[in-house]
Parts: C-alpha cells; sequence; structure tokens
C-alpha cells in the first residue's frame, strides 16, 4: 500500500466508522459492495472527504467517477492525479 493509499483508506475508516485496520484495507479490493458493505451513501461522503482534504471534486455525473471508486488504488491513482492540495 502506498503513502497515498494509507492516508486515503484511514480517513475512509475514520468518516465511515468502519471497524478495518488500515494494514487490512485491501487496496485492490472493490470500495462498493460486500467486502467492506459500503453502498451509494458511503460513496458519497468518500467524495466528500476526497473533495475536502485533497481538492479533488467528485461527481456523481461524471462518468470517470464510477471507475474512481473501484477500489482504494484507483481512487488513489485518481486523487494523485488530480489533487490541488
Amino acid at each position: 500500500m502506498t503513502q497515498l493509499e494509507r492516508e486515503i483508506a484511514t480517513s475512509i475508516i475514520e468518516a465511515l466508522s468502519l471497524e478495518v485496520p488500515v494494514d487490512e484495507f485491501d487496496p485492490e479490493a472493490p470500495l462498493y459492495g460486500d467486502r467492506y458493505g459500503l453502498d451509494s451513501i458511503d460513496m458519497l461522503e468518500i467524495a466528500v472527504v476526497v473533495s475536502a482534504r485533497y481538492g479533488v471534486e467528485l461527481r456523481s455525473d461524471d462518468v470517470e467517477s464510477r471507475n474512481v471508486f473501484t477500489s482504494l488504488r484507483a481512487l488513489a491513482t485518481h486523487v494523485a492525479r488530480h489533487r490541488t492540495q
């Protein structure tokens, strides 16, 4: 796990009160669905956290946003490319 992936995973865990140690947060696992039990409301919360911390806006009407939430790694890659902070 990269440093950015660890930071984002920590933010997700804190924001959503997940009972997953950051070291066990699989960067390749899907964010949405069974593994972590996250749903569309959780994705909105993650988008808010990412926007506030990294200045990266994720919009629901953006086709690319769907791909961004496929995994922690995909999200971190997107943040690395678009961050302003």
